[in-house]
This record gives C-alpha cells, sequence and structure tokens, in this order.
C-alpha cells in the first residue's frame, strides 16, 4: 500500500538558507534552487555533457580514495551512482536551462547532488542526508565548477566532434561515388552564374568530396588542443585543496574510463581563462557549414527546373512541394542543409562573442558555449548525414541535357586562345551568341569558307 504520509518535500539548507526540494528527487538544493531562478527556455545541454561531467566525478572520487582523502566505502558509492547515470539511469534529474549562472555552478552542483543523494541510498541513507555524505565535501572535493565544466565540455566536445567528421568524410565518400559514375557526362561550366569551360558532371562531384574532405580534417585537427584537460586546476587553475600528486592520477584515470587520449593542460591557468579552443572548434564546424550549405546551393541550381531551370541532376522526390501546385517536387534536404548551416554560422557567431567575453581567471560564458557548440556538433552530423544519404547518393544525372550544355556553352571559346589569340576567339564567341549557333559550328564555318577562298 502507498504510504500518503511522506512530506511532498524535504527541507535542505545551503550557505543561503533553506529551501524545499521536491522529496522524491535526487537532486538537491542548489538545483532546486536553479530550476526555481532560471525559467528562460526550453532549451537543455546535450547529454553527452552530463555523461562527460558524471565520468569526471567518478576519476574524482577513485583519485581522492587513492589520496586518502576521501573513505573508500563513499568513493565506492558514488563510482556505483556514477555507472549508473553512464548507463542511463536518473537522466531526468539534469533539467536545467541552459541559459544559467555563468561558469555552469548550477550544471556542477546538480551532477554533486544526484550522486551524492544516488550513493546515499545506495548506501542506505536518506536522501538528503548530507552529514553521511555532502554533495560539496565528498562527490566535489579536489574540484571546482571552474575546471570540471571546461573538461566535461573538451570530452563531450571531443566526443561529438569524431561523430561529425565521420558524417563529413561519409558525404565526401558519397559525393566520390558520383563523380566515378558520372565521370564521361560532360556538362558546361558556369562562372558568375554564365557560361564558362566545359568539365565533368564528376568533375564537379569530385571537387565537392575534396573540399567537404578538407573541412572534415580541420575539424579533427582540433582534437589535440581538446584533450588538454584542466582538471586539478580548482578555482583558478592553482590546484587549491587538491591534494599532492592528484592531477598525476586522476588525468589518467579519466582518460581510461572515457576512452579519450587525455591529457594535463600544460598551463590550466591559460586553459581555465580561455575558451579559445571551443572558438576554434566551433570555426571549424562554421568551415563545413559553409562548404555543405555552398554545395547544397550548387545542387538546387543544377536541379533547377524542370522546363524552366538548368535541368542537369535531378534529385530524389522525397515528398510533395507545394500544397496547391500540383506534381512539383522541391529540394528538400538541400534546403534544410542549408537552414542548418546558417544555424550553425549563427551559434558560431555567439560562441566568438563569449570567447571574447572572458575576465581575468574565468569566462563566465562557459553554460552557453557548452549548450550551442555541442548541439551545433549533433545537428550538424545529422544534416550532413541526411543530406549524404538522402541526397547525393540519390541523384540522377540527366546525360543528354548537360551534353547539350557542354556543346551550346559559349565558354568553349577558351579553346581557341592559342589558334586565333585571345580577341579571334572572343569574336567567334561573340558570334555563337548573336546567332544562337555553337562555338563549333561557327568555327566550322569559318574553316570551311577559308577552305573555299584558298585561305
Amino acid at each position: 500500500m502507498a504510504d500518503h504520509t511522506a512530506p511532498p518535500h524535504r527541507l535542505e539548507r545551503d550557505p543561503i538558507g533553506e529551501f524545499p526540494v521536491p522529496a522524491g528527487a535526487l537532486y538537491g538544493i542548489q538545483t532546486a534552487r536553479a530550476l526555481e531562478t532560471f525559467q528562460i527556455s526550453r532549451l537543455r545541454h546535450h547529454p553527452a555533457l552530463i555523461t562527460a561531467y558524471v565520468q569526471i566525478k567518478k576519476a574524482a572520487a577513485l583519485a581522492n580514495q587513492r589520496a586518502g582523502v576521501l573513505d573508500s566505502l563513499l568513493a565506492e558509492a558514488i563510482v556505483r551512482a556514477a555507472d549508473e547515470v553512464v548507463a542511463g539511469h536518473w537522466r531526468d534529474q539534469f533539467d536545467l536551462d541552459a541559459f544559467q549562472a555563468g561558469a555552469g555552478t548550477s550544471t556542477n552542483m546538480n551532477v554533486n547532488e544526484v550522486l551524492a543523494n544516488r550513493a546515499l541510498e545506495l548506501l542506505g541513507f536518506a536522501r538528503g542526508d548530507y552529514g553521511q555524505l555532502h554533495p560539496n565535501d565528498h562527490v566535489n572535493r579536489s574540484q571546482s565548477t571552474n575546471d570540471t565544466m571546461p573538461t566535461a565540455m573538451r570530452i563531450a566536445a571531443a566526443r561529438l566532434s569524431r561523430g561529425l567528421a565521420a558524417a563529413a568524410e561519409g558525404l565526401a565518400d558519397g559525393f566520390e561515388a558520383k563523380a566515378a559514375e558520372w565521370k564521361d557526362v560532360r556538362k558546361a561550366g558556369r562562372t558568375h552564374l554564365h557560361d564558362a569551360t566545359p568539365l565533368t558532371l564528376g568533375q564537379e562531384c569530385a571537387a565537392y568530396a575534396a573540399n567537404v574532405r578538407r573541412a572534415a580534417a580541420r575539424i579533427r585537427a582540433q582534437e589535440p588542443a581538446l584533450v588538454e584537460i584542466p582538471l586539478g586546476g580548482t578555482a583558478i587553475g592553482t590546484g587549491v585543496n587538491t591534494p599532492p600528486d592528484f592531477v598525476a592520477f586522476v588525468v589518467p584515470q579519466l582518460a581510461a574510463i572515457t576512452g579519450l587520449p587525455l591529457v594535463p593542460a600544460a598551463d590550466r591557468i591559460a586553459s581555465q581563462q580561455s575558451l579559445g579552443d571551443f572558438v576554434a572548434l566551433s570555426g571549424s564546424l562554421r568551415g563545413l557549414a559553409v562548404e555543405v550549405s555552398k554545395i547544397a546551393n550548387d545542387l538546387r541550381l543544377l536541379s533547377s527546373g524542370p522546363h524552366t531551370g538548368l535541368d542537369e541532376i535531378e534529385l530524389p522526390a522525397l515528398q510533395p512541394g507545394s500544397s496547391i501546385m500540383p506534381g512539383k517536387v522541391n529540394p528538400v534536404v538541400a534546403e534544410m542543409m542549408n537552414m542548418v548551416s546558417y544555424h550553425v554560422i549563427g551559434h558560431d557567431v555567439a560562441i566568438t562573442l563569449c570567447g571574447e567575453a572572458g575576465q581575468l581567471e574565468l569566462n563566465v560564458m562557459l553554460p552557453y558555449v557548452a549548450y550551442a557548440l555541442l548541439e551545433s556538433l549533433e545537428v550538424l552530423a545529422h544534416a550532413v548525414t541526411t543530406f549524404d544519404v538522402k541526397t547525393v547518393r540519390l541523384m540522377e544525372a540527366h546525360v543528354e541535357r548537360c551534353r547539350s550544355y557542354a556543346e551550346r556553352t559559349v565558354g568553349a571559346a577558351t579553346a581557341l586562345n592559342l589558334e586565333l589569340g585571345f580577341q579571334g576567339a572572343a569574336e567567334v564567341a561573340q558570334e555563337a551568341i548573336r546567332s544562337g549557333r555553337t562555338v563549333d559550328e561557327v568555327m566550322a564555318e569559318r574553316r570551311a569558307g577559308k577552305a573555299g577562298t584558298g585561305g
């Protein structure tokens, strides 16, 4: 039978005073205060940030146990609680708004409190019985928000950037497959949206592949900086309140837990006062977004029509394109790719401004950067994969249309420069434009005329 006598709330105390916490909550007073204060948006931090944060707490508990500053029984309970969260349990206890107090203290305390209360339960105590195991004194021992938040962000960003780079490389593979398939499909090149010299559709796609692959490489190149973590720096990077050799043990421990090649930051003070590595990663995302958005624009142009556009390629028909015009099909995934790219570029602008906004030993804009950067990494990865699978690999070439344009492009006159000189070739091009004939047809007529006069 349900116990209806249990109070709906428990009272907890922090340095400000008492505050009610829902009786069933694993989080505690500081999380409850933040939930009440920051009801700003529906935006929440990426689950990868919480996973990384919990893994930091596990590594710290083991390091503190080894250093003799945390009782083994308490350390083991914290580790068990952390493992449960990493496995996917208790995730509903992490519901703070992405827009919150600077630095991420609310997020850090949310993690500390959930792990403390779950560890208390595992030890047979009640939630909120912090005399036995305390969020600050035990779960947060040898740590600060100021070193754990950027460390969690680095871990989460490194993981998600690998996924994004792989998605971009998959898109490059898709374009390379089309390059091989269309290596003999001649078409008109265009510059300034006007006729240029011919090339093949395969060459065009090979160029797309190369540019996407370079953008992916720039993203992968950010990882060595990301995996330099400031953990152990505590408040401002000096390591106050950490036992001797804490960093020497906790960083390799965290590397083993996460599977990432984590190393201590060469200068923890520098690492904690700067968001430069996150700004650089965001810049590489912007670079990829610019490349794929430009390509999406190209595919929209090349597929325009079918009767009044270029119509060189056909994109897959994924849904009706109009609620009123029958038969209309639009380049919907390419349009989505544009919108996601603009979203990522917008986040990059905000992240850049946040990187500039730090003061002295701390940049307090960490919570927003964590939200914006990790969301960009995930959304761009999903968009790029969708673009690859649902558009690029399904494109079809209109071979005859491409051949017709290749024959009719005025840019073909460029091949006559060596024979006629630039001015002579320009005259042929102008005659082709005036008469509506191809460059080859104009030249054939000229050569026939010369042959007839014995020239």
